[in-house]
């Protein structure tokens, strides 16, 4: 059976009218009111004719970005400018706009994604993470609105993404430090909702068993966040518990540069010098430090072109177009900044 506005609006104890001003996301409708009746269309999952017919018939030529941020990280980590530069350039050449928000929970993300949607000023979605169970990709999935996803989904079929292979370039990276004698490393983890999260831990695990290492838990954080503040952190507590009598690793494997960073400070702090570091994003965060470390690069540039590729060809319905792209990471030295 067909859900229409009535049904919505008996469900949330509104009018059918302030159904249609949440949908249209009225100013004069308060946010509480708006939260609880864009949960109860999700729920029932109505679809809007009115939003049908104008995604049909007219184009905003603008994407939208939603980057799975706050404002600070998104200041200060290079990753999100850079895949942004990708974004906008092949936007740019093919005649379209970007818009972009930021917000750090799923659920805001989810309300970017809804307001979107049905204040019809995009033409497609990039979301810039994927996570486990991802709301926002099942919600744009069942609106049958356009969406590509810079990293991995769950479930890729029918679903437009593009992403690094993360289990093999950590499993590179961690490999290279055994082959130079490492055998006690430690491992930084991001959010354990982030599939990108899941993977370069894999990555890393297999690279150790491979070679007949355990995995350290003492030596394992997992579920951090991409920042300096989580790597200092780790670090911190590796020392304290070398200071204690365990033994310090020899190499530290990261997720993201960030985290490298916040562990180079802390060393720096306790004054050791002599254990590895490694990073992701090959971000240009040698400028606020003078220690060489190893890092990931990820093309970061290429990640948002062709995540805007696949999205602007599944809006002008082009034929035959691929459903992902792979970009290639490479291992490079990052040199300090003096």
């Amino acid at each position: 059976m067909k859900i229409t506005i009535n049904d919505v609006a008996k469900a949330a104890g509104v009018s059918t009218s302030t159904v249609s001003r949440v949908i249209s996301d009225n100013p004069r409708i308060s946010e509480e009111t708006k939260r609880r009746v864009r949960k109860v269309i999700e729920e029932l999952n109505y679809h809007p004719n009115a939003i049908a017919r104008s995604l049909a018939n007219k184009s905003s030529k603008t994407i939208g970005l939603i980057l799975n941020t706050e404002a600070e990280t998104l200041i200060r980590n290079p990753f999100f400018i850079q895949a942004m530069t990708g974004v906008s350039q092949y936007a740019q050449e093919n005649g379209y706009n970007v818009m972009f928000a930021y917000n750090k929970s799923e659920a805001g993300d989810l309300d970017i994604a809804f307001r979107y949607v049905n204040s019809r000023c995009v033409d497609g979605i990039i979301l810039f993470t994927s996570r486990t169970n991802d709301k926002c990709i099942d919600f744009l999935t069942k609106n049958d609105f356009p969406f590509s996803v810079i990293g991995r989904p769950d479930q890729t079929e029918g679903v437009l993404w593009v992403d690094n292979d993360n289990f093999q370039a950590t499993y590179q990276v961690t490999n290279d430090l055994i082959m130079k004698g490492h055998q006690r490393i430690a491992f930084l983890g991001g959010p354990q909702d982030h599939n990108v999260s899941r993977d370069r831990f894999e990555g890393f695990k297999k690279a150790m068993t491979v070679h007949g290492y355990a995995i350290d838990k003492d030596l394992t954080f997992l579920d951090g966040s991409f920042s300096e503040e989580f790597g200092s952190e780790c670090m911190l507590r590796i020392i304290a518990a070398g200071e204690k009598g365990a033994y310090l690793p020899t190499a530290i494997v990261t997720s993201d540069d960030m985290q490298a960073l916040g562990v180079l400070k802390a060393m720096r702090k306790k004054n050791i010098s002599n254990i590895a570091v490694t990073g992701f994003n090959n971000t240009p965060i040698s400028l606020y430090q003078n220690e060489s470390f190893t890092s990931v690069d990820v093309n970061a540039n290429k990640l948002g072109f062709y995540a805007a590729k696949l999205l602007i060809g599944k809006i002008e319905g082009r034929k035959n177009l691929p459903t992902h792209y792979i970009v290639p990471t490479n291992i490079v030295e990052v040199e300090p900044f003096y």
